[in-house]
């Protein structure tokens, strides 16, 4: 499975993992983990004219296809779920073969080498978990 979130980093690791299960025949799920946007805490159940669900699977579908191409020979699975990232990853590794993610993606300082997201998948994830970090 492939943690996606849009970003530069995300891409580059589905790229690999779209060269790993052409090696090794494997599925990939590509997983999207998105939240409400907060306010001083609390979360904003609606905005007049958007809907977050909807623009996840958007990003999702758009980062998937972009990387993806014309490519039919491998099957990806597309996840977009509501929750915290981290969580949303680790739950889903439970059963996963390998779990890859970028190093950093929207989130973090410039030039931070692990980002939180790859290191609490790193530390908590049922499975191995493939930190890629540049191209």
């Amino acid at each position: 499975m492939v943690g996606i979130d849009g970003s530069d980093s995300s891409k580059n690791a589905l790229r690999w993992a779209l060269r790993y299960a052409g090696r090794t025949v494997a599925k990939i799920e590509a997983v999207h983990a998105w939240q409400l946007p907060t306010s001083y805490g609390a979360s904003i159940a609606a905005l007049p004219g958007e809907d977050f669900e909807a623009g996840a699977e958007r990003a999702l579908n758009e980062s998937v296809d972009r990387v993806l191409g014309n490519r039919t020979d491998i099957t990806v699975e597309r996840v977009s779920e509501m929750g915290y990232p981290p969580k949303v990853l680790v739950e889903h590794s439970d059963g996963a073969d390998l779990l890859v993610v970028g190093s950093r993606g929207h989130g973090g300082l410039v030039g931070t080498l692990l980002g939180s997201v790859s290191l609490h998948c790193v530390t908590h994830a049922a499975c191995p978990v493939v930190v890629f970090r540049g191209e």
